[in-house]
């Protein structure tokens, strides 16, 4: 079997494995990609102070995010159809993430619904929400994951509408997929994929299906999703979702210092540094180049989480020096899930958690809460 020593191993294994359709899906940002390959390749460019003669002994990754204990500065991000890179995805890796001491966030466009995550987990999960048209939906999905103890709500704010992925027109990719000869061709492909899918109930979007008028299958969610990202979206809007929440709130999508500002007027407990992972608004800048401004302007008001292009433990302690609380990762989570189910989310983890643990030491520290802007090197960042 292959040794898995970093992410990228994960990635070419989910590659054989997951049906293009559904890996492209993934693995695909908008228009030319170049802000989706930005946000990965800006982290290469800021470069650490390497220490020595330190005593590297007792060395600790474990901090708070948003006033939970983790074992590392870094959750597994909100992503959609999760569980079609592998069979029960999202319950795989909400148990991985439950395991390691991490949040795991569920997307309300996620294959397992919120009961299914609360089933299968005893820690308190987070879910992320997109505004919808149908304001009574959403108020019965925020009852539900209050229903289901989740334990903070991450509001969406960059998605009112959907950013061209030429990949996904491309492939057909759909709700639900459209069976072309060549995506049945390609699934035919992946025996592993088909198995797990055979083996399983959760093939359909389990928050929405069977939850809102008129829709009860595949077919008939197409139509409804279509009409429903709410392009009116507004502050007044996030108010009230605050409000009918009444837990922890964590803003997701802010690029800009001004909506920064914005955020912390809202009265939100988080903001997340974030462009969707480049698959909004080809040509915004990376999120870790977006992360300074925003930590300077607002970070003694707002706990600051940023995502995007995080590959490696590096990337964790880079963002960390520059003002980030926590980290997010979907991307390197998804390539583990499509490799190895939730071995392979476990995988990503430790991968992660070794790289910023001795990345951390051979940069002089022993304690994350310690690290800032002095590991790295002046000019570069």
């Amino acid at each position: 079997m292959t040794v898995i020593t970093n992410i990228e191993d994960l990635r070419v294994l989910a590659q054989k494995r997951v049906p293009r359709m559904f890996y492209d899906y993934a693995d695909s940002g908008s228009w030319t990609e170049g802000t989706y390959r930005a946000n990965e390749a800006d982290f290469q460019g800021i470069k650490l102070r390497q220490r020595v003669a330190i005593n590297m002994e007792g060395r600790s990754t474990r901090t708070k995010m948003l006033g939970v204990d983790v074992a590392m500065p870094v959750a597994i991000a909100p992503t959609g159809l999760t569980g079609m890179q592998h069979a029960d995805g999202e319950i795989l890796a909400a148990r991985a993430a439950e395991k390691f001491g991490i949040p795991f966030t569920l997307s309300t466009m996620s294959i397992c619904s919120i009961e299914d995550i609360a089933a299968h987990t005893k820690a308190p999960f987070w879910f992320q929400l997109y505004v919808m048209r149908d304001r009574d939906f959403i108020e019965r999905l925020i009852d539900r994951a209050k229903a289901a103890n989740c334990g903070a709500l991450v509001l969406t704010l960059d998605l009112q509408i959907i950013g061209q992925r030429h990949k996904d027109l491309k492939n057909g990719l759909s709700a639900p997929p459209k069976l072309t000869l060549a995506n049945i061709l390609n699934m035919m492909s992946k025996p592993r994929w088909c198995l797990g899918m055979l083996g399983t109930k959760h093939r359909q979007f389990g928050n929405i299906v069977g939850h809102v008028k008129g829709v009860e299958n595949m077919g008939s969610l197409s139509e409804w999703t279509a009409k429903q990202f709410d392009p009116a979206l507004s502050w007044s809007d996030v108010e009230w979702i605050k409000k009918r929440w009444g837990g922890k709130l964590i803003l997701k999508g802010i690029q800009d210092v001004e909506d920064a500002r914005l955020a912390v007027d809202s009265g939100a407990d988080a903001l997340i540094v974030s462009n969707h992972g480049g698959r909004q608004l080809d040509g915004a800048p990376s999120s870790i180049s977006a992360l300074p401004a925003i930590v300077e302007a607002v970070g003694h008001q707002i706990e600051v989480h940023m995502d995007g292009g995080i590959r490696s433990g590096q990337d964790v302690l880079k963002a960390r020096a520059l003002g980030a609380q926590g980290t997010y990762i979907g991307r390197s989570m998804l390539y583990g899930l499509g490799a190895m189910g939730e071995a392979g989310v476990t995988r990503a983890l430790e991968i992660i958690h070794n790289e910023l643990d001795l990345t951390m030491a051979f940069c002089g520290h022993t304690d994350i809460n310690s690290v800032d802007k002095g590991i790295l090197l002046p000019g570069t960042f």
